[in-house]
């Protein structure tokens, strides 16, 4: 087998398998990918109402675990990571939510020079079609189709959550990925003719068929060896044997904000106190690989409903075959989506410029596991404060690549946080006691109408709230006097030549939404200024709350040029 390669990508998730296959566009230079899962073809990946079933398999999953948490009443949220060609996209909820425009201004702010949205927005396009059709703000013509399930037809309860919405003061937006994120609106998602739209699906396989474009699977990495401060060297393990691979150009790692972290502190790059408790000689004393960590929090928001319209009636296993074989036979039906057809962007408070709270509404009341959360028809809504002021940190424990890192969130140690949660639940519960869900809305099995002061709500948030699953922001790019920054703005590992990190543990600060989706643009982006090219910047006007700095919420919007 061939050792030596230009380039090696390490990670064939939301972000790697976009760069080999980008990178291998080019006949005149050699690519490696390397995977520690196996293969993404499985029913249970490719039918999107069977999200819940990969993420809880061993297969496809990690299975990594955070440390107890003081701010959860000690306890210790699971933090699934797709282990798998295509990744976390192969396992994940397949919500495409860009985040707002705001939020990719603010990297620039925050250090990442020419990471803003003019620059952005065209790799945004690139990447998908939308079912749409090609506009200023939408791609038309990319790999990943975008689309909208069942366009809300299958059920009542998804418009009610809109116009509810609507009734509470808040606007409406046509599409929260475009001009206007603020609102409430039909939900987005990575599916196109009934199949989950993984990176895997849509940029491995049709570049599998090259000849310079080598995938190897069941390849999970040791570390990166180093030659008078160049990396070129990867060690991975395979079949029982340990291996390597030769890098004539430069290696990309793409193992996602957990696996990038600790594959860099193995090879001797993070902070030496961290490296040197384990065991690792220390190469580069960085303090900022593994700090930052960000992600998102959630809490089901659940009611009973009175009429026969939920999905909860379709968890007979009866059922699931006839919902099964639908779309076995034409990718179709409640088979072929995510069941998250309606949402809503708002801010929690005035002098918010853009929101922070996100809605996915779900026509059923659902356990974490999957399964029912009471006997009888209910909804829900998926909700959480997107920006929060509490970070943590991931350390390895020892050298040993089979063991896992030390994940500390260090959820909710900051006080805005927990007042983030407290306005989360009030502001919520407004809306889903409006007038359009009346006719629906029975008992609120929870939170539940006692815990409404500041101390219940505290105190249920700490023992209900779960991981959205979007860790981020452990390897940041960042300006040249910032000490955390790991990243210059080309995604160059700084102190050493040939090593780039391309996935979200790149972000300077987590986005409102889903990861997915700004994931991938990183992924076209960092591609490009791999490559040395780039897409022409776009300005693009954007809708803002009027008098944003007084009112928590409004119909009014004035536009904005980025």
């Amino acid at each position: 087998m061939q050792r030596q390669f230009d380039y090696i990508v390490i990670g064939s998730g939301s972000a790697g398998a976009i760069v080999a296959s980008r990178l291998s566009e080019d006949p005149a230079v050699s690519v490696a990918l390397l995977e520690a899962g196996g293969s993404d073809r499985s029913i249970f990946v490719a039918m999107p109402t069977a999200l819940s079933i990969p993420m809880n398999m061993p297969r496809f999953n990690w299975g990594y675990a955070a440390e107890p948490d003081p701010g959860l009443d000690g306890r210790a949220l699971d933090c699934p990571r797709g282990k798998v060609l295509g990744g976390s996209s192969s396992i994940n909820g397949m919500a495409f939510v860009r985040g707002h425009p705001l939020d990719i201004e603010a990297w620039e702010t925050l250090g990442a020079a020419g990471w803003n949205y003019r620059n952005c927005l065209p790799y945004y396009k690139r990447l998908e079609t939308w079912i749409h059709g090609e506009s200023r703000y939408r791609g038309g013509d990319g790999p990943v189709g975008v689309g909208v399930g069942n366009d809300m037809a299958l059920n009542p309860l998804y418009r009610a959550f809109i116009e509810a919405g609507k009734q509470a003061g808040y606007p409406f937006t046509e599409d929260y990925n475009g001009y206007q994120q603020e609102g409430f609106g039909q939900k987005h998602m990575n599916v196109a003719d009934g199949k989950r739209q993984s990176t895997a699906r849509c940029y491995l396989r049709p570049a599998q068929g090259r000849g310079n474009l080598t995938i190897l699977s069941d390849a999970t990495v040791e570390c990166i060896e180093f030659d008078a401060g160049t990396a070129r060297t990867v060690v991975y393990h395979s079949g029982g044997q340990r291996r390597t691979l030769q890098a004539n150009a430069e290696i990309i790692l793409s193992a996602g904000s957990i696996g990038s972290p600790s594959i860099l502190q193995r090879s001797g790059i993070g902070p030496a106190a961290t490296l040197e408790a384990a065991g690792v000689k220390p190469l580069r004393d960085l303090p900022g690989v593994g700090a930052n960590l960000k992600d998102h929090l959630e809490v089901y928001f659940q009611y009973e409903c009175t009429q026969p319209v939920s999905l909860n009636r379709q968890l007979a296993w009866w059922r699931k075959g006839l919902i099964g074989a639908n779309w076995l036979l034409g990718r179709q039906g409640l088979g072929s989506t995510n069941h998250f057809e309606s949402c809503g962007f708002i801010r929690s408070r005035a002098g918010l410029e853009s929101p922070d709270i996100q809605y996915h509404f779900l026509p059923a009341a659902m356990r974490y596991d999957g399964r029912a959360a009471f006997d009888g028809d209910g909804y829900q809504v998926h909700v959480g404060p997107n920006k929060p002021k509490s970070h943590g940190q991931l350390s390895i424990r020892s050298a040993d690549w089979r063991e896992a890192p030390r994940i500390v969130f260090n959820y909710l140690s900051h006080e805005q946080d927990i007042e983030d949660w407290r306005s989360t639940i009030r502001l919520t519960r407004e809306v889903l006691m409006q007038d359009a869900l009346k006719p629906f809305r029975g008992r609120e099995i929870q939170p539940g109408n006692d815990v409404d002061s500041d101390e219940t709500i505290d105190a249920w948030v700490r023992q209900n709230v779960e991981s959205a699953y979007h860790p981020s922001c452990t390897v940041k790019i960042g300006a040249d006097d910032d000490p955390m920054a790991v990243l210059d703005s080309h995604c160059r590992v700084r102190e050493v030549d040939g090593l780039r990190v391309v996935d979200s543990s790149v972000f300077p600060d987590i986005t409102n939404g889903n990861l997915n989706a700004p994931t991938m643009m990183v992924a076209e982006r960092a591609s490009d200024l791999i490559r040395g090219q780039a897409l022409p910047a776009e300005e693009v006007p954007i809708w803002v709350a009027k008098d944003w700095t007084a009112q928590q919420r409004t119909t009014e919007g004035e536009e904005r040029i980025l």
